[in-house]
């Protein structure tokens, strides 16, 4: 039976405790003699820097290295609101990014059919919704320098942040792009701002040559980052892929998340590039959920979005997508089923907390996995 090492950082908040459902499933894939797994835990965000004084201490950042994936909770409170910029909880997230240089950022927005009327839009509009962004997460305007902000006297001061792209970072979002919509519908769609940065002018010019002269066979579509947004809104199921840089990227899955109902539904995924000898990438899979502080602790976190991360790290980095189909599709049996955390709950409903949908994904597990053996 492989092993695969795997490191978890839980983090803050409602982290801790969905990871704890997490381990739940990573013991039944054992048991069921699937996989095996030398599992790792250590700080980060808030609960590192009570630790360490840091938001990630160098240890847990050589264990992350190190790992075949990832799981990372969420991190960040009120507690931690007045401590310095460089070592803020978020501070833990931005270095496992850029130490492990994960550029690719993976964000499924998928609207189950029990979940429909959860959503903020009518239902026709998002039932069944399955769309993946694709965001460039090491570049951009979050990392350019200058950033900074000057004093210009009388009472005045300037706030700088940089947009820079170069062309290697382009090409490699846009391969992983069309990567992803080859196993999906075979359509990308580029987004960016070419009518008013000069940076959006070069991603457009690079998307457009990268499927030209190596995805000819796959379908491309440019459009402008704001008139995107009004589309995911209008009219989301036109899309498959969407790829787009990192602040751009930020702002449209999150609005592609709520199409869906719930942020405690959704997992994501962030990828460095192959290694050249194992082609194995370096991996964080993470909910986008957040901490949640005013309801840690109470046991009425959703843990999907967190079980569907390791799903997804399954699929991508340990090579068992087959695995991952079947708790993607355990997931979808307990919601058909009318079992909910109070994110959505609707009368009539079975209301659980954390642990009872856990619990409940688990058995549903038991239940395909005879009917597979049958």
């Amino acid at each position: 039976m492989t092993t695969h090492k795997l490191l978890l950082l839980p983090g803050d908040g409602i982290g801790p405790d969905v990871m704890t459902e997490v381990k739940s499933v990573l013991a039944w894939i054992e048991k069921a003699g699937l996989a095996g797994f030398e599992l790792e835990e250590d700080l980060v965000g808030g609960a590192a820097f009570d630790a360490h004084g840091k938001a990630i201490s160098d240890d847990a950042m050589a264990l992350a290295q190190a790992a075949d994936a990832v799981l990372f909770g969420a991190v960040g409170g009120p507690k931690w609101d007045d401590v310095p910029y460089d070592v803020r909880p978020e501070a833990g997230l931005l270095r496992l990014r850029k130490d492990m240089e994960l550029f690719a950022n993976l964000r499924p927005a998928i609207c189950y059919g029990a979940l429909a009327d959860s959503s903020s839009l009518k239902r026709e509009i998002v039932e069944d919704l399955d769309i993946l962004i694709v965001r460039e997460l090491t570049g951009g305007v979050y990392f350019g320098e200058p950033k900074e902000i000057i004093d210009l006297g009388n009472g005045q001061q300037r706030g700088i942040d940089t947009q820079i792209y170069d062309t290697y970072e382009i090409e490699r979002i846009t391969r992983v792009a069309f990567d992803m919509a080859r196993t999906r519908n075979g359509k990308v769609t580029s987004m960016e701002k070419r009518n008013v940065m000069k940076s959006g002018v070069l991603w457009n010019q690079i998307v457009t040559r990268v499927h030209a002269e190596e995805f000819s066979d796959m379908e491309l579509d440019h459009m402008l980052a704001d008139a995107g947004a009004m589309q995911l809104v209008r009219r989301p199921k036109q899309f498959d892929v969407i790829v787009t840089d990192n602040l751009f990227g930020d702002v449209l899955s999150d609005i592609a998340a709520m199409l869906t109902g719930s942020l405690g539904m959704l997992p994501s995924a962030s990828l460095g590039a192959p290694d050249a000898l194992t082609g194995r990438r370096k991996s964080l899979y993470e909910p986008v959920h957040g901490s949640a502080p005013d309801i840690a602790g109470s046991g009425n976190a959703n843990p999907i979005a967190m079980i569907s991360s390791l799903a997804m790290a399954l699929r991508y980095s340990l090579d068992m997508g087959d695995t991952a189909s079947l708790i993607e599709k355990a997931i979808a049996n307990v919601l058909d089923q009318g079992i909910r955390t109070a994110d959505i709950y609707t009368d009539g409903m079975t209301k659980v907390g954390t642990h009872g949908m856990g619990a409940a994904i688990l058995s549903e597990l038991d239940s395909l996995s005879e009917g597979t053996e049958a």
